[in-house]
């Protein structure tokens, strides 16, 4: 079973660290434990409790409200108002990771069909997918998360997206800029180019989306063949620091005259030793917002 500091609680679940002491304090909402050396730790049912809280708050209810019902009536209370209630990001995003903790699949595919019908994929993605990767981020380091549960999730977000992909018209507008999307070998999270593709496609550009984790000689065969105008990849931790810099320039020279892009924590190191014609995008969505200013490469 995890152990949780206070300050594990409020990252995974939002919740101020002073606010889930006064909840604690006033209302007993949790009991924590205590280490050997006398340490204060939450566990897993603390975690789920303060979840469930957090859910009915974020739907408008007063904690006074919420402390009257018994533990079974909260989680009823959470699961009902998502069902019937248009809820905010910050609702959604505790239910998901409930769900998540929870390993329920039927429940995780209903509120990410729900957030999309509601909302649209391009604002759950930037509102409710990636502050909840980030919410996983923090759990992983304080073993509150396996990689069943985040694969769950990353696997659903996934099919979602390319449902959406699926559903764009499948020819291109007459002159629309060509765009190579592709993961270098060892790269395999490829959520965030995904979603990039939808966004380039959903705004008229013609993408070829080669996926994860492909070698440099096929990118300069798809190259050769495709003639992009843009080529894009993610760098974040499929190789060493030290081989970005030899990366960037094979690549150039393997796709002569297109523009480079590179994204991730990796490309940063690329920053004084970038090739010709390229640059560095610190977010994916920079990339989307480019084009919604009307600029191109």
């Amino acid at each position: 079973m995890a152990q949780y500091l206070i300050g594990d609680l409020a990252q995974i679940t939002g919740i101020k660290a002073h606010t889930i002491r006064t909840w604690e304090s006033r209302y007993g909402l949790l009991t924590p434990h205590r280490t050997a050396n006398n340490k204060r730790y939450y566990d897993d049912d603390d975690l789920h409790r303060l979840l469930h809280v957090a859910s009915l708050c974020g739907h408008g209810w007063r904690i006074s409200r919420v402390m009257q019902l018994s533990e079974t009536e909260r989680s009823q209370a959470a699961a009902q108002l998502q069902a019937t209630v248009s809820p905010s990001f910050a609702a959604r995003l505790n239910a998901l990771m409930t769900a998540m903790l929870d390993l329920d699949e039927p429940r995780l595919h209903y509120l990410l069909t729900d957030a999309i019908t509601d909302q649209g994929l391009e604002p759950v993605m930037l509102h409710l997918v990636y502050p909840l990767l980030q919410r996983i981020g923090m759990a992983w380091q304080t073993g509150a998360l396996n990689i069943a549960q985040e694969h769950l999730l990353s696997q659903l977000v996934r099919q979602k997206v390319l449902a959406a992909l699926d559903a764009l018209p499948s020819y291109p507008p007459a002159g629309a800029a060509r765009w190579l999307l592709f993961l270098p070998e060892g790269e395999e999270h490829e959520l965030a180019l995904l979603f990039l593709a939808y966004g380039l496609r959903r705004r008229g550009q013609q993408v070829l989306y080669l996926g994860q984790s492909l070698p440099l000689p096929d990118v300069g065969a798809a190259c050769a063949s495709f003639k992009p105008g843009v080529v894009l990849t993610v760098l974040t931790a499929g190789m060493l620091p030290e081989r970005v810099g030899e990366f960037g320039q094979t690549l150039r020279a393997l796709c002569p005259g297109c523009q480079l892009l590179f994204c991730g924590s990796l490309a940063r190191h690329l920053s004084p030793q970038l090739p010709l014609k390229a640059e560095y995008v610190s977010r994916i969505t920079d990339v989307l917002e480019h084009l919604d200013a009307g600029r191109t490469w």
